[in-house]
């Protein structure tokens, strides 16, 4: 079975060995999903996942897709937020194997992204309608990490990197972390979030509807879930003023707080920059200059510049 490079390379990264071990017993696990299921897997879709992702059909001629993960928690996080919103603009779960990382789903049709919307603002309103189907309270109990877990990485980024992390300084990842615990202690009400929502991750289902894909489930306040939406595709130029018209929809679309959701922004970009850097000193730039649009978006809101005091 010849695998797609990229993929395969991405896997030997994420996982190392495991991942060089799982690579070698794909084609087995393939077999296993055509004979469990009675289908027929097709070719993958090309993707930048670390998970073997390829359209399916069943005996009635039905077509789904079958996602195939390396088990662990990441496959059990996006299983449970799958059943935990319960259709609710996301792709439909038809079943399910825990013990080999396997998930079948629903093809959406036609199937194309939020991105290949031209239209920014439109692009932006369609995903607050998405959101907004997803939006449920958070449930009693669950396995899934809250927003408290990407303060716990900051933080570990913040003692291990007395000198910041790539162009990120020390003095930026402090205020950060400062704000993302000023944010977590006053959290009045937490919901179950997508936890990677952003324009490949919203898919055209049916004319005029939209639904959400690859949840990786997770804790916390809808600001936090829509900071990586506001990252993603931005403009060569201007990304200025196309943050700043998202995150005015973003409040408008789904009354939100906007004072919290640029904080949010402020503090979530530090941390997605500084995982974007790697051993050669290259980095996601337009990551990086978002930390930027955000300091200016929130000064230019509440007269203020975002500091340690204010958050202390």
């Amino acid at each position: 079975m010849k695998l797609q490079k990229r993929f395969v390379a991405l896997v030997r990264q994420y996982f190392k060995e495991n991942g060089e071990v799982w690579l070698q017993n794909l084609p087995k696990l393939i077999h296993y999903c055509q004979q469990k299921w009675s289908i027929q897997v097709k070719e993958p879709f090309p993707s930048l996942s670390i998970n073997y992702v390829a359209p399916a059909i069943m005996e009635d001629k039905t077509e789904i897709v079958v996602k195939i993960c390396i088990p662990g928690e990441s496959f059990l996080d996006e299983l449970e937020a799958l059943q935990l919103f319960r259709q609710r603009g996301i792709v439909q779960l038809i079943d399910s194997d825990k013990e080999n990382g396997i998930i079948i789903l629903e093809k959406l049709s036609p199937g194309y992204t939020l991105a290949e919307v031209q239209d920014d603002e439109e692009a932006c309103r369609l995903a607050s309608g998405v959101i907004k189907n997803l939006t449920i309270p958070a449930p009693a109990y669950s396995r899934l990490p809250t927003v408290t877990a990407r303060e716990d990485k900051l933080q570990k980024l913040v003692d291990t990197h007395s000198d910041g992390v790539g162009p990120v300084s020390r003095q930026t990842l402090e205020i950060a972390f400062r704000i993302f615990k000023y944010l977590n202690q006053t959290t009045e009400k937490n919901f179950l979030l997508h936890g990677d929502f952003h324009h490949y991750n919203v898919l055209a289902s049916g004319e005029g509807t939209w639904r959400a894909i690859d949840p990786k489930g997770l804790i916390g306040e809808i600001e936090y879930d829509l900071v990586q939406y506001m990252l993603n595709r931005q403009p060569g130029e201007g990304a200025y003023e196309v943050i700043e018209k998202r995150a005015e929809i973003f409040t408008k679309e789904l009354n939100l707080n906007k004072e919290r959701l640029l904080l949010w922004g402020y503090c979530h970009t530090v941390l997605a920059t500084s995982w974007t850097v790697n051993d050669d000193g290259t980095y996601d730039e337009s990551f990086y200059q978002g930390i930027e649009i955000f300091e200016k978006l929130y000064e230019a809101n509440f007269g203020t510049k975002v500091c340690l005091k204010k958050f202390d």
